[in-house]
């Protein structure tokens, strides 16, 4: 990306110069396109922007590696300041607040106590067994931590596969019994949107808080993921397709096939068994796994560590449902 874009977007995160209307306007028009509304509803983003109180957002951190949010960090138009200043008011998230122990607990308490209520963003797994205890925050367990939290927000978000069906720490053997945010914490009530993918792209978390401010809930597949994001394979829309149509499959990573584009099915690649929009919306406008030659390994699908690994193995079925 441009240095001079960058420099601009730090000069704003210090706080010495704020978003221009040409560049909110920018934004706005991004989203609508983003969410399938075309330019022409940009003005109505801008509107729901702009004529209401940005949404405060609680951000927990659950079991996981915090990838998610490192690609929410690298989020490129719009930046990672553009999204706290013009779309969502950021409360509390252990990773970019400045407070630490006590005083990062208090703004905790502070934003739940919001008398226009408050977003729940979970990333990572739950650990359940024995009361949770194999994961606490500040001495509480993360079970009970995001039960008291996404129980009283107005929408809760699972950001990325661990926080939507476990992740990694779900694989066989579980030691720590970790869940994804739904099966954990249906007991009271949690019906959270699924944000899917190890890391997911980050136009997708912003899309659909953009589309909660502007239309309210996106319509969901079976598994809770906007189906805008969701809604058709990784195959279907992969460039290398017409070479898996033709049977050109590469036969290793290093083969003169792979270096011309032909399809990675025989390398692995789990494209056709998973729902992504990774081929048309690529991560900061740039690349995606199969562009860089590297197969889909399905990251976006329940269970992905167990049903598709080994990940450099082709599958002649897909997993049951």
């Amino acid at each position: 990306m441009p240095n001079s874009n960058r420099f601009d977007t730090l000069k704003m995160m210090a706080g010495t110069e704020k978003p221009s209307r040409r560049d909110f306007m920018k934004f706005c028009g991004t989203m609508a396109a983003f969410i399938g509304m075309g330019p022409a509803f940009a003005p109505k983003v801008a509107h729901a922007l702009a004529g209401k109180k940005r949404p405060s957002v609680i951000y927990m951190h659950g079991a996981e590696c915090t990838g998610c949010t490192e690609a929410l960090l690298r989020a490129y138009q719009p930046y990672f300041d553009e999204i706290i200043m013009n779309t969502i008011s950021l409360d509390y998230c252990e990773t970019v607040m400045a407070s630490a122990g006590q005083a990062a607990h208090a703004a905790l308490e502070k934003a739940m106590k919001n008398p226009e209520g408050y977003v729940c963003v979970i990333e990572g797994g739950i650990p359940t067994y024995h009361g949770g205890e194999y994961g606490k925050v500040g001495g509480e367990t993360m079970f009970q931590l995001f039960a008291r939290v996404a129980a009283k927000a107005n929408a809760t978000i699972a950001m990325g596969s661990c926080a939507c069906f476990g992740g990694i720490q779900a694989a066989a053997p579980n030691p720590s019994g970790a869940k994804g945010t739904n099966d954990a914490l249906k007991a009271v009530g949690v019906n959270a949107i699924n944000i899917a993918g190890c890391p997911p792209n980050p136009m997708n978390f912003v899309g659909t808080v953009v589309h909660l401010l502007t239309k309210g809930m996106p319509e969901l597949d079976a598994w809770n993921r906007p189906k805008m994001f969701y809604g058709d394979t990784v195959h279907d829309h992969c460039p290398r397709q017409e070479h898996f149509n033709r049977g050109e499959f590469a036969p290793d990573f290093e083969s003169e096939e792979a270096k011309k584009g032909w399809c990675l099915y025989q390398l692995g690649c789990k494209g056709p068994y998973t729902y992504n929009n990774c081929p048309t919306s690529l991560f900061n406008e740039v690349n995606w796994p199969v562009q860089a030659g590297a197969p889909c390994i399905g990251c976006s699908e329940p269970n992905f560590w167990d049903d598709y690994s080994p990940f450099f193995h082709p599958i002649e079925d897909g997993p049951e449902s």
